[in-house]
């Protein structure tokens, strides 16, 4: 199995949890990961080159999904719209250059760990999530766990992860840390703003999202 892995903070505790996932259940053996950012991934899952990801939720509209997803019931702080006379993507992104001009709101989308210490130095922003909660009254729904194959194995991680807390190691924090330019205790304050359960809140965002998608 190959999947795509996308290393963004906001996945740093289902990446743990996979850690020890393929471990105690003997999946590590088959288990292989393809590192890139959302755009890049989301063009690995549809050519089929990964059997499974994270992919963007407006990419991730014909194929199949666990109950899985990134979501953000509120401001995420990760996805960004900041002040700029010409509006501009973000080509990382898929969901989130959509979402701004559903929204309307006008600058510069910028996603991921970038966006996050862009919120952190308390600059001008627009919260995209925040903003659509504002708007429409519901969770958005960034990401879902998408597979092509081997759905059982992807409905037991489903099972497994939302069953537990899942606690980052000090080490872990501390290389994403390093990696990323942002300080722990900023991380784990970061991680509170996101849910993995696609609930029936985070549903209904979600067909939201896709009905406005098809006004553009």
């Amino acid at each position: 199995m190959v999947f795509g892995k996308i290393e963004y903070l906001n996945l740093l505790p289902f990446h743990v949890f996979m850690k020890r996932f393929t471990k105690s259940s003997q999946q590590s053996a088959s288990m292989h990961y393809k590192r890139g950012v959302p755009a890049q991934i989301n063009k690995k899952f549809l050519s089929r080159r990964v059997d499974a990801a994270f992919i963007s939720s407006i990419s991730a509209q014909k194929y199949p999904h666990v109950e899985l997803g990134i979501v953000a019931k509120k401001d995420v702080k990760s996805v960004l719209v900041i002040p700029s006379a010409k509006n501009k993507s973000d080509a990382e992104s898929a969901s989130s250059n959509i979402l701004a001009r559903i929204l309307n709101v006008k600058g510069e989308v910028l996603i991921g760990d970038k966006a996050l210490r862009y919120y952190l130095e308390d600059k001008p922003h627009v919260d995209l999530a925040g903003e659509w909660n504002q708007q429409y009254g519901s969770s958005f729904v960034f990401a879902l766990l998408c597979y092509h194959k081997d759905k059982k194995v992807y409905k037991e991680i489903q099972k497994q992860f939302l069953k537990r807390r899942v606690r980052i190691p000090r080490y872990i924090l501390k290389q994403a840390s390093l990696r990323t330019s942002v300080k722990e205790e900023d991380i784990l304050e970061y991680l509170k703003s996101i849910s993995y359960n696609l609930d029936s809140k985070a549903k209904l965002g979600l067909r939201k999202f896709y009905a406005l998608s098809k006004t553009l």
